[in-house]
């Protein structure tokens, strides 16, 4: 692993497990082994255990007593809850931003709006939301609320985790996740702040739908797995 001098070992040690978790090679329940990631990292177990700590406030993982870390669930009433504090935060974000932003800043939301239409004409699910979340960190940075941003900061790993599971989702529901964002920007770009982040709401909305049909295939099929090594 290449470190980089411009933020902690910890919170980089953090970040390579988060994408361990958010692209499903440590599953729910799966224990983080400490001594494990230490060798593979060639860094300290203390350092390993502050970038657990740090995880622990993204909601990825939880610690228990002398049980250790271990990758939290992800059931449907997590992902609804999920999705419920999203749509108070996001919105707050986009609404706020509407009211914030500079010419410059305007010049690179519609940048972005081009590269999601390019997404979508070429059916990248993955990339689209990618660019999704940079608006997002987009307006963090326009808003430059430290509360907010905690908040927003600490929710976002989760959000990516739960989108992993929408991946395989049609072309025709990608346009559609279009055909509601686009207002979004729309909306913080004539200042209308309000709607920005009522439209933000119908997007979380669609998002939380396609995460929810997607984790309920996806438990249909660990329980057909289940029943059949049991025969």
């Amino acid at each position: 692993m290449a470190f980089q001098a411009s933020i902690s070992l910890s919170e980089q040690i953090a970040k390579h497990i988060s994408e361990q978790i958010i692209t499903g090679e440590l599953v729910e329940g799966e224990r983080i082994q400490e001594l494990r990631i230490a060798k593979e990292l060639d860094v300290s177990r203390g350092s390993v255990r502050e970038a657990l700590l740090i995880l622990q406030r993204t909601y990825l993982i939880e610690i228990y007593p002398r049980r250790g870390a271990v990758v939290s669930e992800m059931s449907a009433q997590q992902v609804q809850s999920l999705f419920d504090t999203s749509m108070m935060i996001l919105g707050a974000l986009v609404q706020r931003t509407s009211e914030r932003w500079r010419q410059h800043d305007s010049e690179q939301m519609n940048t972005l709006m081009q590269q999601l239409d390019e997404q979508v004409r070429l059916g990248d699910i993955e990339k689209f939301y990618d660019h999704v979340f940079l608006f997002l960190h987009t307006c963090n940075d326009i808003v430059a609320n430290p509360y907010l941003t905690d908040i927003f900061e600490n929710l976002l790993p989760s959000l990516r985790r739960s989108y992993f599971l929408t991946l395989n989702t049609s072309r025709r529901e990608l346009q559609e996740a279009f055909v509601l964002f686009r207002p979004v920007i729309d909306a913080i770009l004539i200042r209308k702040g309000e709607q920005a982040a009522l439209f933000m709401e119908d997007f979380c909305r669609h998002l939380r739908n396609l995460v929810l049909d997607s984790l309920a295939r996806m438990k249909q099929i660990e329980l057909a797995w289940a029943q059949r090594s049991r025969r």
